[in-house]
């Protein structure tokens, strides 16, 4: 079942008398629990395709499905409400409000939903466990570290149980260990039948998605499954990689 269906997304900016075509003609399908890393260079067009999927801007042209419904044709209020309760945003800079612990900065998408007022304690706890800070959730961001504060980040996405999860390069301000756990964690929720889609520009990073979206010039250069998930794809085993020839064979 697909999730997101993008036909013929095209987006032009006009910066001066020029016009700049930011994506062109982009077609894309992500299932129910598909990881997908988009990547690309700067100008490439990933930026722009992550706003279009976040409903944070529309496209000039084209038909954009989230869950059935056609964003394309929403209004202003309608687009609002959609990017609160189907679409949980993870930013590189976590975007956490300082004089908030870590409880209240998650509840904080349930206090502009309209459905969310009751109970929404209990569930911004269930989902601070969920990512292992259920000890940390009265503290506030300056007292947990970069990592606790990117759990934190993760907790307030989900905590609407989005349709998708977008992350804009997760673990862009972190150190290699603390965005390894990072990068766990966003693996965990995957097992667990979370969609997810990431920007990075880290090769090391995108190979822990199922497929990669490579983007040049505001078009899909390619879609392909990551080497660790090539065997669903190929209906048998990965092929083994090549081994080095022993001395003094094949030289």
């Amino acid at each position: 079942m697909a999730v997101i269906r993008l036909r013929d997304i095209t987006k032009l900016y006009r910066v001066g008398m020029e016009q700049i075509r930011a994506l062109d003609g982009v077609d894309l399908e992500v299932g129910q629990n598909e990881y997908v890393a988009v990547m690309g260079t700067s100008g490439s067009g990933k930026s722009t395709l992550m706003n279009i999927l976040g409903c944070l801007d529309r496209p000039s042209g084209g038909t954009y499905e989230l869950d059935g419904r056609v964003t394309t044709r929403m209004g202003g209020g309608q687009l609002a409400r959609v990017r609160n309760e189907r679409i949980g945003f993870v930013f590189q800079s976590f975007e956490l409000m300082p004089r908030l612990t870590a409880l209240k900065n998650v509840e904080l998408p349930l206090i502009y939903s309209p459905d969310g007022w009751w109970g929404r304690g209990k569930r911004a706890r269930e989902v601070l466990e969920t990512v292992g800070l259920g000890d940390r959730m009265h503290h506030k961001p300056n007292q947990l570290s970069g990592g606790q504060r990117q759990r934190v980040a993760i907790a307030r996405a989900l905590i609407n149980r989005p349709a998708i999860l977008l992350a804009d390069e997760p673990t862009g301000n972190l150190d290699s260990r603390t965005s390894d756990e990072i990068l766990a964690l966003f693996d965990e929720l995957h097992r667990n039948g979370q969609t997810i889609i990431m920007v990075t520009h880290e090769a090391d990073v995108a190979r822990h998605a199922k497929r990669i979206v490579r983007m040049k010039d505001g078009k899909v250069l390619s879609d392909l499954p990551t080497e660790r998930d090539a065997t669903q794809f190929s209906g048998g085993a990965a092929p083994a990689p090549a081994q080095p020839a022993e001395a003094g064979v094949g030289a």
